[in-house]
């Protein structure tokens, strides 16, 4: 035990003895998706997330000159949907995203403004927050649920840092949050297939603190 403190000590003061820059922060921004189809012998509908607002925090630290590495929340108030042959039914509904991304930076930590690629991965909690539908309104079709489900999150995009005076920073971000199909969310009738991938195209301004 006395080792495992020592090194951890050891480590711990390792790390606060780097010139590595932090950042902590918040945006708002607003979810764009891009919706699937479901599939089946009494036809197909289109399968979604209602467009709205979100609004996350970020905690970032600049690993190198070139590379930055940040834990990233980000809620969406956006409700699940079926729609078909002029009906369309939702249940209202969220989603909790958190991942980890790499920043690829195309100047240096010294530089003013700092454009950057950024890529990762995480999960995303869809949440019903709502009852369902009844009577559903395409049951041949697929059935709107009140089950929450964890997705594996792809998390892919750019941004441009702003560096106002020494400690704050004003930032643009373009994330494509991907997912796979929810399908304890929106659940195809038998014999129903769900065709495509949830993508929430997301541009968001923050601010934050740099320490």
């Amino acid at each position: 035990m006395r080792r495992t403190l020592l090194v951890a000590a050891f480590f711990t003061g390792a790390c606060l003895g780097q010139d590595q820059p932090y950042e902590l922060g918040g945006s708002i921004g607003y979810g764009f998706y891009r919706h699937a189809t479901v599939f089946s012998p009494d036809g197909d509908a289109t399968a979604g997330i209602k467009n709205r607002f979100v609004a996350g925090m970020v905690f970032t630290e600049d690993l190198y000159q070139y590379l930055s590495g940040e834990v990233r929340y980000l809620y969406q108030d956006g409700d699940p949907y079926l729609s078909a042959g002029g009906v369309r039914a939702y249940v209202q509904g969220q989603s909790h995203a958190l991942n980890y991304d790499l920043l690829f930076h195309f100047r240096p930590r010294a530089a003013r403004i700092r454009p950057y690629m950024a890529a990762g991965m995480g999960g995303k909690d869809y949440v019903v927050t709502g009852p369902e539908p009844f009577p559903q309104p395409l049951p041949g079709i697929a059935t709107l649920t009140n089950h929450d489900q964890w997705r594996l999150l792809y998390s892919v995009g750019f941004g441009v840092k702003y560096y106002w005076g020494r400690y704050v920073v004003l930032r643009f971000d373009f994330r494509d949050y991907l997912t796979p199909f929810p399908n304890q969310v929106i659940v195809p009738a038998p014999h129903g297939t769900d065709r495509g991938i949830f993508e929430q195209f997301t541009p968001m301004f923050g601010v934050g603190y740099r320490f």
